[in-house]
């Protein structure tokens, strides 16, 4: 007789579901909240589960927050603006389709990035996610720098390294916040003012004119 465990879909899907609802219910908690003012059995009565089932169906609070840190990561945009950099050959257009990569993914995970994504600066097991998505994050627009190198479009004397910085500068997540957090600025309209001035500082190019900028020692 075959000692193979039997796997139940249904029974998956039930678990899938048990899951879906704990993440939820403690996203909706830690963002109104608060996350060090939460607790795994607020968690359990607002999924309609008991405690144990939270436990075993996502971890603790920490891994919790974790795991609703998880999807910024793994955002297609991330992917489709890597391919979309490659096939570029302008290089107003390549940090255009890098701000556009960016704005998406804030869009998509707003509520992560501007609330929940601070939380987990303090919470130990929440950290290496956290650390992940920086590096996600810087890993992307360094990309952006070496494809501007390859296409020789930075201006003298400015490295691949340097170059990163100041995509972080322009682009990097304090960017975003400052102007659209902190002073209600649209996503659509930070994309276009920090990836001209982003460009600006790059390139030749003036990315609102169209023309190749005069050298400061022209």
């Amino acid at each position: 007789m075959s000692t193979a465990r039997y796997h139940s879909p249904r029974r998956a899907d039930a678990a899938a579901a048990t899951r879906s609802a704990i993440l939820a219910a403690a996203r909706e908690l830690f963002l109104t909240a608060g996350y060090a003012d939460t607790t795994v059995p607020q968690i359990a009565r607002a999924a309609r589960v008991a405690v144990p089932t939270v436990y075993t169906s996502t971890g603790g609070k920490a891994d919790i927050l974790a795991a609703l840190l998880m999807p910024v990561v793994g955002d297609p945009a991330v992917g489709e603006t890597r391919t979309a950099l490659a096939a570029a050959t302008d290089p107003v257009e390549v940090i255009r389709l890098t701000g556009e990569g960016v704005r998406l993914t804030h869009e998509r995970h707003w509520d992560i990035v501007t609330r929940l994504f601070p939380q987990a600066q303090s919470e130990a097991a929440a950290a290496e996610v956290y650390q992940r998505i920086l590096d996600t994050y810087q890993e992307a627009l360094g990309r952006t720098a070496e494809r501007l190198d390859q296409l020789g479009a930075l201006k003298p004397g400015i490295t691949v390294p340097e170059a990163l910085d100041i995509l972080w500068l322009y682009l990097g997540e304090g960017a975003w916040l400052a102007l659209c957090r902190d002073r209600g600025w649209s996503l659509e309209r930070a994309r276009d003012w920090l990836t001209a001035a982003a460009a600006a500082a790059l390139i030749e190019r003036d990315p609102l004119r169209g023309a190749e900028r005069v050298s400061s020692g022209g």
